[in-house]
C-alpha cells in the first residue's frame, strides 16, 4: 500500500490523547461508604464494571475512528498492475478497404467501427487515428466526429506494416498503445513480422456475415471485326452457391444491352457484340454483397491507325506488311539507305528488321523515340552487328546480345501471364506445334521472356520503359532461318507489338496503378491537360514530349468512373479508371497469424482494460467509511450500553 500524502501519518500521534482521557478517568479513588448505603455495595460493584467495559469500548471506537480519518486523508492506494505505461499515447488503426463494406451482424463493418468509435472513446482520451490514405494526429473523438462519419471507403488496400511505418516514424518519448481495426482480409504474415515488441497492437477483427461476392474483373477486345468488336468481360464469383447473375453494359449511361451469367465455374466470360465506333461506359452486375466491384469502366477510343516503319530489305518485310494491314495499320516499309529520319517521331512502332549495321545516328534517334512513348522491335540479323546491337539496348534494360550458335531449337514456352497476351488465348495450352529456329544469339537478361525456347533462353524479351516497350528477338525470323511466319504466333505477337493501347485498344485503368498513359496531343509550355468527370476533376503529372504528353496519375482519382482528358480549350480523349479488385474475395482471411497478438470483441474492451491495469486502486474512501462505521458504533455504545 502506498499513500500520496505520507506525512498525515504523524497526525497519528494524537491516537494518543484519548488514551489518555481514558486512563485519567480510570484512577482510582478512596471510597468510603455511609450507614445508610452500605445496602447498596453489591449493586454498586456491578454497576462500575459495567461502566468500565463500555469507556474501553469507546476508547477502542474513538481510536479507530480517529485512525481512519488520519488514513482517509493521507490518501492510501495500491499501486496498477501497468503503472509503468500509464502515459503511453494511443494510436488507432482503421482498415477503411473496400472489404470494410461486408455485411456483419450490424451492418457494414467500417460504418459499425465508427459508430462504436464514436459511442465508446473517452472524450478526455486523446489519440491519433490513421486509415489507408489519412494520418489524424493527436486528437480526440469531439475534434475528429465529423471526419469519421464522412469517411469513405478507400481504393488502396489495406497495408499494415505500411501504416505501422507511419506510426514509428512519429517521434513520441512515450511508449505507444496500438489497436488494429481490420477484418483481416488479404493480411499476411509479412506484414506483422517486423512489428516491435515495445508496441505490439491490439486486434479487433470484424467479422463478415455473408463472405460471398461476384466481381468483373477485366474486360477486353476479342476479337476485332470489320463493324464490329466482341468484347470480352471477365467475371468471378467467390460464392459456393452459383446463382445466376444480371449483367448490363452503358454506353455513356445509356443501357445498350443485357444478359445473364449463368456460372458453371467460378471464373466465367461473357461476350457482347457492339458497334466499332467509341465507347465511353461501363460493365454493371447486380450483386448485394461488396459493391464496389460491381463496375467495371472502359472506354474504346476512335478508330485510329497506328503509324508504323519497318526498316530493313522488301523481301524481309513482306510478312510485316501482311500483319500491318491498311484498315489498321499505316505501315511504310523502307530501307535502311531510303529511310526518312523526320517521320519518326510520328510513329507507334518502329520494327528494325535484321539490319546488319545501325548507324550511330539511328540509334541516338531510336533512344529518344523510345523515351517519348514509341514502341521498338528489334530482330537482329545472322551478320548483325553485336556492338550495334547492345550500344542500342544498353539504355532501355539489361540485355546484351553474344555470339551467333547454330543449334536447332524450339520455342516451347509462352509467358501467357504478359500484357503482349493478354485477351489472346481463352485457355493456357501446351499442345501446339513448336516452331522452331536453325541458328540464334547467346542472350543475357534479366527482363521477362515473352517466347521461352526448350533450353529455357529466351527468343523473345520484352522490356518496359517509362513511356513504352522494347521487343527483341534472339534470332532471326526469316523462313530460312525458322519457320515462325508459319506459326499460328507470328500474327498476335507482332499486331500486340505494334499495336498502341491509346489507339484501338481498351482503355480500363486501375487506380494507384503507377504505369504513365500517353496523350497525342500538341501543347505550349505554359499549356496543362487536366482529367475531369461531374464529380471530379484534378491535374496530374505530365510531361511533355514533342507531339505527346506523358501522363502518370500516382493515387488519382480517387473514384472510380469515366472521365475525360482536357486541355484549356477542348476535350482530347476519354479514360476510364477502376478500383483495383484486392479486396473482392473475403475468404482470404488467415486469422492464425494474429494468434500471438491480443484480440477483442470492442473497442470498449480494450479501453476498459487498459484503465482497469493503469489506474491505481484508490482505497481512501473505504476509511471514510470504516470512519463513519465507527463513529455510528460509538453513538451506539453510548446510547444502548450502560
Amino acid at each position: 500500500m502506498h499513500f500520496k500524502q505520507p506525512e498525515i501519518l504523524y497526525f497519528l500521534l494524537l491516537l494518543i490523547v484519548p488514551i489518555l482521557v481514558h486512563l485519567f478517568q480510570l484512577r482510582r479513588f478512596k471510597k468510603e461508604y455511609f450507614t445508610n448505603v452500605r445496602f447498596l455495595k453489591a449493586l454498586s460493584i456491578q454497576t462500575r464494571k459495567s461502566s468500565k467495559i463500555k469507556k474501553w469500548l469507546l476508547l477502542t471506537c474513538r481510536l479507530f475512528l480517529l485512525a481512519c480519518i488520519v488514513f482517509a486523508f493521507a490518501q492510501p492506494f495500491f499501486e496498477s498492475k501497468d503503472s509503468k505505461n500509464a502515459n503511453n499515447e494511443m494510436y488507432i488503426i482503421l482498415d477503411n478497404s473496400f472489404s470494410m463494406q461486408a455485411k456483419g451482424k450490424k451492418g457494414e463493418l467500417l460504418k459499425r467501427a465508427i459508430q462504436e468509435l464514436l459511442e465508446e472513446t473517452p472524450e478526455n482520451t486523446a489519440f491519433s487515428l490513421l486509415t489507408n490514405t489519412e494520418s489524424y494526429w493527436n486528437t480526440d473523438i469531439k475534434t475528429i466526429r465529423a471526419e469519421l462519419q464522412n469517411m469513405k471507403y478507400s481504393a488502396t488496400p489495406f497495408r499494415l506494416d505500411n501504416i505501422l511505418a507511419k506510426v514509428k516514424a512519429h517521434k513520441s518519448a512515450f511508449k505507444k498503445d496500438i489497436v488494429v481495426i481490420t477484418d483481416a482480409v488479404g493480411l499476411t504474415p509479412n506484414q506483422i513480422k517486423n512489428i516491435e515488441t515495445d508496441n505490439i497492437p491490439y486486434f479487433i477483427i470484424p467479422r463478415a456475415e455473408q463472405k460471398n461476392n461476384v466481381a468483373i474483373d477485366s474486360v477486353f477486345i476479342h476479337q476485332n471485326l470489320d463493324d464490329f468488336y466482341e468484347l470480352s468481360i471477365n467475371t468471378t464469383n467467390y460464392s459456393e452457391d452459383f446463382k445466376p447473375v444480371s449483367m448490363a453494359l452503358y454506353n455513356q449511361n445509356k443501357l445498350i444491352t443485357k444478359t445473364i451469367i449463368d456460372f458453371k465455374n467460378k471464373k466465367q466470360t461473357i461476350n457482347f457484340t457492339i458497334p466499332k465506333q467509341a465507347f465511353h461506359g461501363y460493365a454493371a452486375i447486380e450483386d448485394n454483397d461488396l459493391a464496389y466491384d460491381n463496375k467495371l469502366f472502359f472506354s474504346i477510343s476512335k478508330i485510329k491507325k497506328n503509324n508504323i516503319i519497318c526498316i530493313g530489305t522488301p523481301e524481309k518485310n513482306n510478312f510485316l506488311s501482311r500483319i500491318y494491314t491498311n484498315d489498321e495499320f499505316s505501315c511504310n516499309s523502307v530501307t535502311l539507305n531510303t529511310l526518312d529520319y523526320n517521320l519518326i517521331d510520328k510513329q507507334d512502332a518502329i520494327v528494325l528488321n535484321e539490319l546488319d549495321e545501325i548507324p550511330q545516328a539511328l540509334q541516338t534517334t531510336l533512344k529518344a523515340f523510345v523515351k517519348k512513348g514509341g514502341n521498338l522491335i528489334v530482330i537482329p540479323g545472322e551478320t548483325a552487328s553485336v556492338p550495334d546491337l547492345n550500344t542500342l539496348l544498353s539504355p532501355f534494360g539489361n540485355i546484351q546480345f553474344k555470339s551467333l550458335e547454330s543449334n536447332d531449337k524450339l520455342i516451347t514456352k509462352i509467358n501467357f501471364s504478359h500484357p503482349l497476351f493478354a485477351g489472346v488465348f481463352e485457355n493456357k495450352t501446351n499442345n501446339f506445334q513448336y516452331p522452331k529456329i536453325k541458328k540464334d544469339f547467346t542472350v543475357s537478361t534479366t527482363s521477362p521472356s515473352v517466347l521461352t525456347f526448350d533450353d529455357q533462353s529466351p527468343f523473345l524479351t520484352a522490356i518496359r520503359t517509362s513511356a513504352a516497350s522494347v521487343y527483341v528477338f534472339s534470332a532471326p525470323v526469316n523462313s530460312e532461318n525458322s519457320n515462325f511466319q508459319q506459326s499460328p504466333l507470328i500474327v498476335p505477337v507482332f499486331y500486340k507489338m505494334a499495336l498502341s493501347s491509346q489507339n484501338n485498344g481498351i482503355n480500363a485503368n486501375t487506380i494507384g496503378n503507377n504505369s504513365s498513359y500517353l496523350v497525342s496531343v500538341n501543347l505550349a509550355k505554359d499549356e496543362i491537360l487536366t482529367v475531369k468527370n461531374k464529380e471530379e476533376q484534378f491535374i496530374p503529372v505530365q510531361q511533355l514530349l514533342n507531339n505527346k504528353v506523358q501522363l502518370f496519375f500516382n493515387d488519382y482519382p480517387e473514384k472510380a468512373g469515366n472521365y475525360t482528358i482536357n486541355d484549356t480549350h477542348k476535350p482530347i480523349e476519354n479514360i476510364s479508371f477502376n478500383y483495383p479488385r484486392t479486396e473482392s474475395d473475403l475468404d482470404q482471411v488467415n486469422e492464425n497469424i494474429l494468434s500471438d497478438y491480443k484480440t477483442s470483441e470492442s473497442i470498449s474492451t480494450i479501453f476498459d482494460t487498459l484503465q482497469s491495469n493503469r489506474t491505481d486502486n484508490q482505497i481512501w474512501k473505504w476509511f471514510i467509511i470504516f470512519a463513519l462505521l465507527f463513529l455510528a458504533l460509538e453513538m451506539a455504545i453510548i446510547k444502548f450500553v450502560k
